[in-house]
């Protein structure tokens, strides 16, 4: 019998598939909000440019290339009510102006993220919210 991949490995694998649709040069980000059941996918977003814009970036500095990042979109992407308890997948931790976005969107229950980001000062915004933040860290075949 193959061993059946956990809910937290298949929805951090959604956030690497729909990262590819980023149109960042720098760096591909993908986040799904899910349930907290793990039943319902909520909403999903990848960092590029605005809809109806040019499928670019529209400078090249790093943190200020003008694209939306995959948490605010899947933010604006997320028509479930507040009162809905919500965990979120990122393939890098939030930047700290994600994070404050999160924490609005109400009830998130936890962050999961794969990769570091440059900055992590958003550990600190999550958890001082009761927001847990833990890194997902890949099991191999060994595990």
């Amino acid at each position: 019998m193959k061993p059946r991949p956990s809910f937290e490995e298949v929805y951090m694998q959604f956030a690497e598939t729909i990262a590819r649709r980023s149109t960042c040069k720098r760096l591909a980000v993908g986040t799904v909000i899910t349930t907290t059941d793990y039943r319902k996918v909520l909403a999903v977003g990848y960092n590029g440019n605005a809809s109806g814009l040019s499928n670019s970036c529209d400078r090249e500095e790093p943190g200020n290339c003008g694209c939306l990042h995959s948490e605010e979109n899947a933010v604006i992407n997320c028509d479930a009510p507040r009162h809905t308890e919500k965990y979120v997948f990122v393939t890098h931790l939030p930047c700290a102006a994600c994070a404050k976005r999160l924490i609005n969107m109400g009830n998130v229950r936890k962050v999961i993220y794969k990769n570091d980001y440059r900055k992590s000062c958003s550990l600190d915004l999550l958890e001082s919210v009761g927001i847990p933040v833990h890194q997902f860290i890949e099991k191999t075949e060994t595990d």
